[in-house]
């Protein structure tokens, strides 16, 4: 693997519920090389999008809290940093594209204005070289007849649009990390393979490293480089792309796998849904969370909480159960 340019260490982030204490992300560890594309999956509720969260220190407090860990980025612990410098980082080395374009836009102000901000905030340019390089950045990521759209609002722009829009002001101020959170949802499947391949495109040509937060294990095959597999607030499995399809390790992942129609299978076979609903955070059971939906779980299962241990060359998995 590259030299790590993020290293997120046993991060613990909690909720404070009618309910008590919620754990939405619990003791995660993982690393992000220099111009890698890290995928992390996992259903809805499995904390993928607050770990994301987390790394910018976008948690609102209260009700949450980042209670442990640490964040290191460029040599520093976000989690340690004032305010201030975590605002000078935050949309200038590293850049977040949220899951809906549209309630992520402010849709009083034109769309150059809001690449241009940045730009001129972060860069200490001129509003007229902030506003040239906004153009620059749409038609970087292929918008038609950029310099009129520069003055159109959220609401002009179709969806796709919109999320092109979204990746140009991820890519403003050149960031070392981008951080994609389901950067696809509610678009048709064209535009979502479009958007996505924009995406890796652009990362790549930078060497900028991606983060890209999905549901979808199609996604993962073709753009991902490593994969973390998360499930009730912790990381289950990880390991290479490649690694992980050939030989998926825990019982969760297989699960995942199954339930995805492949245009090379077997068109006649069910595909087969993991029984049961995912976990609720509120009441997780003793041991692995996965375990009542689980059916190789045994007792050691209900008793413990398996931990990440090596199954392979830089393959990792939480589970008891040995294949």
């Amino acid at each position: 693997m590259s030299t790590p340019i993020l290293q997120v260490k046993n991060l613990t982030t909690r909720f404070r519920t009618e309910r008590g204490m919620v754990t939405a992300v619990d003791d995660v560890s993982f690393n992000v090389g220099a111009g890698e594309t890290l995928a992390i999956v996992g259903e809805s509720g499995s904390g993928k999008s607050i770990t994301a969260l987390s790394i910018l220190r976008l948690i609102p407090n209260p009700p949450g809290k980042i209670e442990a860990g640490e964040i290191l980025f460029g040599g520093e612990d976000l989690l340690k940093l004032s305010d201030a410098r975590v605002r000078s980082i935050r949309g200038n080395r590293i850049a977040m594209i949220f899951q809906e374009p549209m309630s992520s836009m402010n849709p009083a102000l034109t769309i150059g204005k809001q690449i241009a901000e940045p730009i001129q905030l972060h860069q200490g340019v001129s509003w007229k070289v902030a506003l040239a390089k906004a153009e620059q950045l749409l038609a970087k990521v292929q918008i038609a007849d950029p310099h009129s759209r520069l003055s159109a609002y959220p609401h002009q722009f179709s969806g796709g649009m919109r999320q092109r829009a979204m990746i140009a002001m991820a890519l403003a101020c050149e960031p070392q990390l981008i951080i994609a959170d389901e950067p696809t949802t509610a678009l048709d499947v064209t535009v979502q393979a479009q958007i996505l391949d924009l995406l890796k495109e652009l990362a790549a040509g930078s060497n900028t490293s991606l983060i890209l937060i999905t549901h979808d294990l199609g996604v993962v095959a073709r753009y991902a480089d490593r994969v973390a597999v998360m499930y009730g607030g912790r990381i289950v499995e990880t390991a290479s792309a490649r690694s992980l399809y050939a030989r998926p390790q825990h019982p969760y992942t297989r699960g995942l796998l199954a339930s995805v129609p492949r245009i090379d299978g077997d068109t006649s076979q069910r595909l087969v849904p993991i029984e049961g609903q995912p976990p609720d955070l509120a009441s997780l059971p003793a041991g692995c969370a996965f375990m009542p939906r689980c059916k190789q779980a045994t007792d050691q299962c209900r008793a413990e909480r398996p931990k990440l241990r090596p199954v392979g060359e830089d393959h990792y998995k939480a589970c008891f159960i040995d294949d």
